[in-house]
């Protein structure tokens, strides 16, 4: 198999998409993470009771964030995706963050993105179209999973598909300059 962090992410800055692996569905309470080395997917932990994955999970291919990760992003889709599924996303915005594990803070932004596959969301272009608690939601979702990880997640802010697509710019450089 081969390396899927490494797959071609078909960018096109001018409608904002871009494929996304997914690492995680919808509704799971295992976290999956993508090994890159076995080429696998591999259980990162199990969320407690209670807690699930409000959308599906997952990263664009051929990036690297500020952590040395694939950029992260969370999709919003009719339907729960597959671990390791393809998804064709439109990038809509960010929602910008700090976290801090054992006294070290690292940038550790969350993409969001609407499949473009999507009956539900498909008019959703910008951050802004989508539901201000939903969006309340999300952010206390990624809040709480981090806490029962023993990290702190802390909101900065949430942009737009500019800043989004200007993150997307910058982890697929990052990703080039460290092969």
């Amino acid at each position: 198999m081969s390396n899927l962090a490494a797959l071609p992410n078909d960018w096109r800055p001018k409608k904002c998409c871009c494929n996304v692996i997914i690492e995680t569905p919808k509704g799971r309470r295992n976290k999956f993470d993508y090994d890159e080395e076995h080429r696998l997917f591999r259980l990162g932990g199990l969320l407690p009771e209670g807690l699930s994955f409000p959308f599906d999970f997952g990263f664009v291919p051929s990036t690297r964030g500020d952590d040395g990760d694939p950029l992260d992003v969370m999709v919003l889709m009719d339907e729960p995706a597959h671990v390791g599924c393809l998804v064709e996303v439109r990038v809509i915005g960010v929602i910008e963050a700090t976290q801090t594990q054992k006294g070290k803070k690292t940038i550790n932004n969350r993409l969001l993105g609407v499949a473009v596959h999507s009956y539900a969301h498909g008019n959703v272009d910008n951050i802004d179209e989508v539901n201000a608690s939903l969006l309340n939601q999300v952010e206390e979702f990624f809040v709480s999973y981090n806490k029962s990880r023993g990290k702190t997640f802390e909101l900065k802010g949430r942009h737009g598909p500019k800043r989004a697509a200007a993150l997307i710019e910058q982890g697929v450089k990052l990703f080039h300059q460290a092969q």
